[in-house]
């Protein structure tokens, strides 16, 4: 069978088109909008920690912290935040090893240089880490280890250190538009939802961006972005980045860019009830291509994921989410996603639960491989104003690289402690 494949040119025309025509449309809309990304975006991570806890032990030793990153906000426009992360897990079955985990601390701001106190804000943002294992294999190459074709987690790794965000963000037309410019993570802009978070929401990449089905997903990649709201409802995003980026060593990134012009690219256009509950009720689809990597040795590739998600008495979140794919290097050709998360106070803990159906691309592991079932429940935890704990299992059904085992599971316990 003939697969016809996109002509590149023109998408790549398509998305400057988008990058040019959006800021007049956007101008028009009614209603502002804050920078379209998702929960683990740096100004949305510490627009969370601020907010005050319904913690359990009803415990807050940052405080006098807290009152001073205020004061420093307020003095030069400045704000920050530090936390650690970890994640361990011990297998039910392993024809490898059976046990995993990894930290990481990071560093990371927010600092307005430009109309600091207006509504078209520019400043920089900024993320660094150091991601290290406790064990042999972190738990993103632990799949490898169970004989799962995916990734029990997205970034738990033993990479050291990196930086996942530096760029410039800037609102434009009366904050009903934003823009970023430098080095990005494009998981924050791209099929994002309010429980895609690796770090407090599922762990598994096929209950985060892509359901799994995107190809590349690179961080720490030089690019930009331009989004915002067409209608005070409809709001459409495009974007550009080097596909090729290495968040260890962004130095390389500019020569990767320019001179090998490997790039990831993304279109997304999506419906919401309003600005303020962009990613709570949510429909959109996001179209995405990604060339060529000849040092990574993975084919061009594209394809479209798409999401709906529905509050129901802001207690209750609904999601139905997958993707088709066409090469890329995407771990799955095919993927849905269902599940809920539960939440009875804003702010208090947190109940996901998610089932998982995926078609391993057998041009990413090089033979054709069995369909896979997979279950994800977590429980977070606020026990202080700034640390969580979070329960969860992983159930794989069918492992594909693993046919000797019907069933895998994966008990897990993460925890996140901030200031």
């Amino acid at each position: 069978m003939n697969i016809i494949r996109p002509p590149y040119k023109l998408v790549s025309s398509l998305l400057s088109g988008l990058l040019f025509l959006l800021a007049p449309q956007i101008a028009q809309a009614e209603d502002a909008a804050e920078a379209l990304s998702g929960p683990d975006a740096t100004p949305n991570v510490l627009a969370s920690d601020a907010d005050e806890k319904q913690d359990l032990l009803d415990v807050n030793i940052q405080e006098r912290f807290d009152a001073s990153k205020k004061k420093i906000k307020e003095k030069i426009g400045l704000d920050f935040g530090i936390d650690y992360n970890a994640l361990g897990y011990v297998a039910s079955a392993s024809p490898g090893r059976y046990n995993t985990g990894s930290g990481s601390l990071r560093f990371l701001g927010t600092w307005d240089l430009f109309d600091r106190n207006g509504p078209n804000k520019g400043g920089l943002v900024f993320k660094f880490e150091n991601r290290h294992a406790y064990s042999q294999v972190a738990p993103t190459a632990f799949n490898a280890e169970i004989g799962y074709a995916g990734l029990v987690s997205s970034v738990f790794s033993d990479q050291q250190w990196r930086t996942t965000h530096l760029y410039w963000q800037q609102k434009f037309a009366g904050g009903r538009g934003v823009a970023y410019a430098g080095f990005l993570d494009v998981t924050d802009y791209t099929d994002v939802y309010a429980l895609a978070s690796p770090w407090t929401g599922f762990s598994n990449l096929a209950f985060q961006t892509g359901s799994g089905t995107i190809g590349g997903l690179p961080d720490g990649a030089f690019g930009g972005m331009v989004g915002g709201f067409l209608t005070s409802n409809i709001y459409a995003s495009a974007s550009l980045a080097d596909a090729n980026a290495d968040a260890t060593d962004i130095g390389s990134g500019f020569g990767t860019f320019f001179n090998d012009f490997e790039t990831f690219k993304s279109v997304e256009v999506g419906w919401t009830s309003g600005p303020e509950r962009l990613f709570i009720d949510n429909f959109h689809a996001t179209f995405w291509q990604i060339d060529a990597r000849s040092k990574a040795g993975t084919q061009d590739g594209y394809g479209v994921s798409f999401s709906a998600t529905k509050g129901i008495n802001d207690k209750w979140l609904p999601f139905v989410r997958g993707g088709w794919s066409h090469d890329g290097g995407s771990l799955y050709q095919a993927a849905l996603s269902v599940g809920f998360g539960y939440q009875r106070l804003p702010g208090r803990d947190l109940l996901g639960v998610g089932l998982n159906w995926s078609r391993p691309n057998k041009n990413t592991f090089g033979t054709k491989l069995d369909d896979q079932i997979t279950l994800e429940v977590f429980q977070r935890l606020q026990v202080t104003e700034g640390l969580q704990v979070t329960p969860s299992i992983q159930v794989v059904k069918d492992p594909a690289l693993n046919p000797q085992e019907e069933v895998v599971s994966l008990f897990g316990m993460r925890a996140r402690l901030a200031f």
